[in-house]
């Protein structure tokens, strides 16, 4: 499946891949022109013929309670920056909150903390 158009490479586009990590099934938001190898399931590192390193992992923003969904990285190589609902459990309590999350080259998200 085709999310949109890589924001960080000419001729990429965003595909969903199926990936596994330490045990758990996780989708993979990557360009067409990243391939992603890993030795363990836990380390993935970018294969020589990569063009391009862009990647969003759907789990990525699990400390606050958010998985990514497909129509949310739509939306995200489309404008940029949107905002999302997050959780908190500090003192015991689930406190939701609204914050804005941005692309990053390196984590792929990142939350603005303003």
């Amino acid at each position: 499946m085709i999310l949109g158009k890589c924001p960080y490479c000419d001729d990429g586009s965003i595909e969903v891949r199926d990936k596994e990590v330490s045990g758990k099934k996780v989708k993979l938001y990557a360009c067409t022109n990243a391939n992603w190898m890993t030795e363990d399931g836990e380390m993935f590192e970018l294969t020589q013929s990569s063009t391009c390193d862009f990647k969003i992992w759907q789990n990525s923003l699990a400390k606050y309670g958010k998985w990514l969904k497909y129509q949310e990285v739509r939306q995200l190589l489309e404008e940029e920056t949107i905002e999302v609902e997050l959780l908190s459990k500090k003192y015991g309590k689930k406190v939701y909150y609204e914050k804005y999350i941005t692309l990053n080259e390196e984590y792929g998200v990142s939350v603005i903390w303003d």
